[in-house]
């Protein structure tokens, strides 16, 4: 069982998603809120039947047995949106901003969006798994089609006209025959809407259709863009509280090392100190962090320390026979499959094959390095906590502060900010803990924020795995059998899209020596990366092309149509011909989240060094209509980037219960000269319900690489990332 390293606390690995907030003031209850937006309507509305894609029931998304606060229409006219939902780079405020516009007719200025406040908010679940797309923006819409509707219908009794007759234009609800209008500002000061809004939508509101799209579909500017280019956007790391302390935490040397004492004399003779140490917890706060962290400097070496018996630990060197060794059995707590599928006889399947091939693939621990590291505010005031923070998942750290402090929900509020980066990192609250132990223990706000190494080390990595599969072959090349089996990286695109009749997959859970949790995209990264490995193995073993190969064993449909967009504007075929020594070129597909990927790649080989230097990658990806093509570009691209450093060099190395590249200097993330050429398809499809964009496009590029790198040198690598065994393997 993976145990939390600050609680030490059993875990489960559960996969969120969230956004972040605006910079507003924060402090009201939600009654002041309201009378601070000024007079007008708060529009409550349920979206059960309305959402195209249902969300899980546990991760919220819009949907609800009862109404909840969703949109308020001020005296000014201007409309203001409230989604638990976060921002953390991918767009979601423009996004939500264009859903309520679209559906209110209103330009996009006149929409004000408040993300990620668990006082004001209503619960749109986790910002993961890339469901605002598929779940919160459709609550949205659904929402301001429900205002519009009441809206008319209130127009309607003051015109004395058929509703039938009246339109939303620009802020006002138009009456076309008499030019006569009533703007959104005068009926939100109507005493009479109070009433018409004590019930719930009647459901007939309907929402714009893909064609009609005015505000979707569409590429404004990013909301907020102005104040982070200029630096007046407050990210958690910028939040100032009057009175505000800084604070620092002392770190164990080891994980699993237990504090059994230390000396709080030195740093609490220290002037403008405050010592907090609750349990195992010991922190400093002061009036800056240079001071704060003198105090820890002044505890460290009084500090006594259990550490863990070296023997029972494993390296980043000795790790994936750790984890096969540690797999969790059929009678263990855990279980021992948490997902797979069986169809067919996977063994009378490979007993008939003419060709069968296995191979094991490795993928390693990496972090998320989002630009800012965890960090938080926390300010005790008449009992209540307040945390503003860098999550992306607001409920689930107010959950976690309401059992640490004892509190009921109404007297924990967690604010978001919009913040510096997640992919997937921030679900959890240790820093917004930290942060309100030390400001309880002294009396006052505290910020804390962790440095690099801090991040590195103590926030959860994306899980490492081990990957086996064996497939056959019949004796025209087509696939008979696939069995796969992955061992501690997780279940996302654990099924193969090919055309197999005899098929076996499984996730086996295991005892894995660092902790874990959600990544950009999860597991299908690993997934992905070691199915398309394979099939490009298949190929060789059946003497085709890579790309006819899996064309004829792939269904018609939305991943074979991204494959041949990616192929054509690519040239394939035309690039498989020219390739030269230690130059090749590769491919690789995918799905996963509802939307579709497929890359082509060329590298170059330095055989000396044995790296590998990507030229140029051309990426086609599809997820249904299109609501901001600029914004799903720069997601691609994004993520793609964001893929080559665990394709190339990415991999967290430990002993001993140490992390030993706790920096950028070690740890080498995709630098500005990695960056390739880039070529981006965006396959719209607007007769589809639109699906998220911010994981999917990173799973494809890694396989494309190594299969180019096969191409190039007749070397299989057969791990993620490539460049430590590259030259370690001989020719397949």
């Amino acid at each position: 069982m993976k145990r939390d390293l600050l609680t030490d606390e059993p875990i489960e690995d559960e996969r969120y998603e969230l956004q972040s907030g605006p910079g507003y003031d924060f402090l009201p209850s939600r009654r002041e809120f309201v009378e601070a937006l000024g007079a007008g309507i708060l529009i409550a509305v349920a979206t059960s039947g309305v959402i195209a894609q249902q969300p899980e029931r546990r991760r919220g998304g819009g949907q609800s047995a009862k109404l909840g606060d969703r949109l308020h229409i001020g005296v000014d006219g201007t409309v203001t949106v409230l989604s638990g939902k976060v921002e953390v780079g991918q767009g979601s405020r423009t996004q939500i901003c264009q859903a309520a516009a679209e559906e209110l007719r209103l330009p996009l200025e006149r929409v004000r969006v408040i993300l990620g406040d668990t006082d004001l908010c209503p619960n749109d679940g986790g910002t993961s798994g890339s469901g605002t797309t598929p779940r919160t923006v459709p609550a949205v819409r659904a929402a301001a089609a429900a205002a519009r509707q009441i809206l008319i219908g209130l127009a309607a009794e003051k015109l004395q006209v058929d509703p039938a007759a009246l339109t939303a234009r620009d802020g006002a609800i138009v009456d076309p025959k008499t030019n006569r209008s009533l703007s959104y500002a005068e009926l939100a000061g109507d005493e009479s809407l109070k009433s018409m809004l004590d019930r719930a939508a009647d459901g007939k509101a309907t929402v714009e259709a893909v064609a009609t799209w005015r505000v979707l579909g569409t590429s404004p500017g990013k909301v907020g863009a102005d104040e982070i280019v200029t630096g007046l956007h407050r990210y958690p790391s910028d939040i100032v509280r009057p009175g505000m302390l800084y604070g620092r935490v002392l770190r164990r040397p080891a994980y699993e090392a237990r504090l059994t004492s230390v000396d709080l004399g030195s740093a609490e003779a220290m002037s403008g100190v405050a010592v907090v140490r609750d349990g195992e917890f010991v922190g400093c706060a002061a009036k800056s962090r240079w001071l704060a962290g003198q105090a820890i400097d002044a505890l460290a070496p009084t500090a006594q320390w259990e550490l863990p018996d070296a023997s029972k630990q494993t390296s980043s060197d000795a790790l994936y026979k750790y984890l096969k060794d540690h797999a969790a059995t059929s009678g263990s707590g855990r279980g021992f499959s948490r997902g797979g599928t069986s169809r067919g006889s996977v063994d009378a399947g490979l007993a008939a094959a003419k060709k069968s091939l296995s191979a094991a693939y490795e993928i390693a621990y990496v972090q998320h390095a989002p630009m800012e590291p965890r960090a938080a505010v926390a300010e005790w005031q008449d009992g209540k906590l307040t945390v503003w923070t860098g999550t992306q998942n607001p409920l689930r750290v107010r959950g976690e502060l309401m059992e640490a402090f004892h509190l009921p929900a109404e007297r924990v509020r967690v604010i978001v900010p919009d913040a510096g980066g997640g992919f997937g990192g921030k679900h959890t609250g240790e820093v917004a803990l930290e942060a309100a132990r030390l400001a309880k223990g002294s009396g006052k706000p505290v910020s804390l924020r962790w440095t690099r190494e801090e991040e590195f080390t103590w926030a959860y990595f994306r899980p490492a795995g081990l990957i086996e599969i064996t497939g056959g072959l019949d004796a025209e090349g087509r696939l008979l059998a696939w069995k796969f089996i992955n061992y501690n990286s997780g279940g996302s695109a654990l099924e193969t899209p090919y055309t197999v009749p005899n098929v076996r997959t499984q996730f086996v859970a295991c005892e894995a020596p660092l902790r874990s949790g959600s990544y950009r995209a999860l597991a299908s990264t690993a997934n992905t990366f070691a199915r398309e490995c394979f099939m490009d193995e298949l190929a060789a073993a059946a003497g085709a092309d890579p790309l006819a190969f899996r064309l004829s064993q792939m269904p018609a449909g939305r991943l074979k149509d991204v494959l041949v967009a990616a192929t054509e504007k690519f040239d394939w075929s035309g690039r498989v011909q020219k390739h030269t020594a230690d130059r090749g070129v590769g491919l690789a597909c995918g799905t996963e989240k509802g939307s579709y990927v497929a890359a082509c790649v060329e590298i170059e080989v330095d055989r000396r060094s044995g790296t590998v230097r990507v030229i140029e990658v051309c990426q086609a990806f599809e997820c249904g209509a299109i609501q901001n093509p600029a914004n799903l570009r720069a997601q691609v691209e994004g993520c793609l980037i964001m893929g080559l450093g665990g394709a190339l060099r990415e991999r967290v190395d430990f002993a001993e219960g140490k992390i030993l590249n706790a920096s950028f200097a070690e740890y080498l993330v995709p630098r500005m000269d990695d960056v390739p050429r880039i070529d981006t398809v965006l396959v719209n499809r607007s007769d589809l319900p639109s699906a998220g964009a911010g994981e999917t496009p990173i799973i494809a590029v890694a396989p494309a690489i190594a299969n180019a790198v096969f191409q190039a040198t007749g070397v299989r690598v057969r791990s993620m990332p490539l460049a430590p065994r590259l030259l370690k393997q001989a020719p397949a």
